[in-house]
């Protein structure tokens, strides 16, 4: 089978296709042709070597984000069977419940494409409790998108959030957790705020359901259009997923009481914890979610036929092409790469 490999991490042309023997499946574990995979800004952090304190783990194979079909199951396996449509959970140790003191390090040395390796690869052995059904009405190419990003999305507007028909959500920008997040908010009847920095993708976002936008470009304190879109109020909860310099403005345009995702290695900059404390703002670290969650999710999904916004989906041999398609951020929705 082919396979990417970073052998050593530095840039987007380390990432090298290989041919290895084809895996076999233990007694707990399942093989699974992969049909397509996702990228997220993660990955990039992965090739270039810049994600994670202790050190990339060497020769990795990239991705936490796929989706494929079973094509053959251990001796024990009773999760699924052959012929399953499933996908890989980012942290394959992550069931259900919240992370504990102990169980964190554990459930983050089982996250693919980074701790372990990952899915860019046309077959993939997995544990069988590491893997979720995708929806029905679902491609591939659709499914190999929900593992990272929508997940990530999933636990901060719902889990985290308690998002409820009447309150408002604000996403930052137009990236795969914004979109999934407006998708989540408007499900759940919510009102959604967002910005960006290009007029196409406001378009976009209001196509799809947004009821209020803010160039960033063209207002850098946005926090004051947010907070004239909610009567001076604020917004119940904003999705973070900003760089340097935003979660300032988003303290700013949150409610009193209101709440803040943080979600993962995209932010940064000092926190104000008077402005945090004045406000009697909630801030959580939101660090993508449990298969329970990922189920859950689905189950929504698959009830509001809901389909994932894909920007462009590459072919195997363009993997590179699909890293520095996502790198230009130029994407409006998820980057794919159509494994077989």
């Amino acid at each position: 089978m082919k396979l990417y490999r970073i052998p050593e991490p530095g840039a987007i042309e380390n990432l090298t296709l290989v041919e290895e023997p084809d895996p076999a499946p233990g007694d707990h574990e399942v093989l699974i042709r992969i049909r397509a995979v996702s990228l997220n800004y993660r990955d990039l952090m992965v090739i270039r070597g810049t994600y994670g304190r202790g050190g990339q783990r060497p020769n990795l194979v990239p991705c936490s984000d796929g989706a494929g079909e079973v094509i053959a199951i251990g001796n024990q396996v009773s999760r699924v069977k052959v012929g399953d449509r499933v996908a890989g959970i980012f942290m394959q140790k992550w069931i259900a419940g919240e992370v504990t003191a102990e169980g964190a390090p554990q459930a983050g040395a089982s996250a693919l494409g980074g701790a372990i390796d990952g899915m860019l690869a046309e077959q993939v052995v997995l544990h069988e409790d590491g893997l979720v059904q995708i929806p029905e009405h679902l491609s591939f190419e659709e499914g190999s998108t929900l593992p990272c990003a929508a997940v990530t999305a999933w636990h901060a507007v719902v889990d985290f959030g308690q998002t409820r028909a009447g309150d408002t959500v604000l996403v930052l920008g137009t990236g795969g957790v914004s979109i999934f997040a407006l998708q989540f908010a408007r499900m759940h009847g919510a009102r959604v705020i967002a910005t960006s920095s290009n007029e196409e993708k406001i378009r976009s976002v209001h196509a799809m359901g947004a009821d209020a936008t803010v160039n960033y470009k063209s207002f850098p304190d946005w926090q004051h259009g947010v907070l004239e879109a909610t009567a001076k109020r604020g917004v119940d909860l904003v999705v973070e997923v900003g760089g340097a310099g935003t979660l300032p403005r988003s303290i700013d345009s949150v409610r009193f009481g209101g709440k803040i995702a943080l979600i993962g290695v995209l932010t940064s900059g000092e926190i104000n914890p008077t402005r945090l404390m004045g406000k009697s703002v909630t801030l959580q670290g939101i660090y993508v979610g449990s298969r329970e969650m990922f189920e859950a999710m689905n189950r929504a999904i698959a009830l509001h036929k809901m389909r994932p916004v894909i920007d462009r989906v590459f072919e195997f041999d363009q993997a590179q092409e699909a890293y520095r398609h996502l790198a230009s951020a130029s994407h409006f929705g998820k980057v794919v790469i159509r494994v077989e």
